[in-house]
């Protein structure tokens, strides 16, 4: 698996990206093989969400909080 940063660039009406050569021999890839990519938006700051997404509670957190601390009571 390759993992690169590489900047968008503009081929008439598309837009195409470089994989380095060197990185396409480390894994092998030829001509005419079949790749998967995975394209994300690199951001300027990265937060805890986006490494582990955003949790939906049942439970409102003002109540789970009240709960908690009952418990210290």
């Amino acid at each position: 698996m390759i993992e690169i940063k590489t900047n968008v660039k503009e081929w008439g009406n598309s837009f195409g990206i470089v994989i380095p050569k060197e990185e396409i021999v480390k894994e092998g890839i030829g001509p005419k093989d079949k790749i998967k990519v995975l394209i994300t938006k690199e951001k300027d700051s990265l937060k805890v969400k986006d490494i582990f997404g955003t949790i939906k509670w049942k439970t409102k957190t003002e109540k789970l909080l009240r709960e908690i601390d009952k418990e210290f009571e």
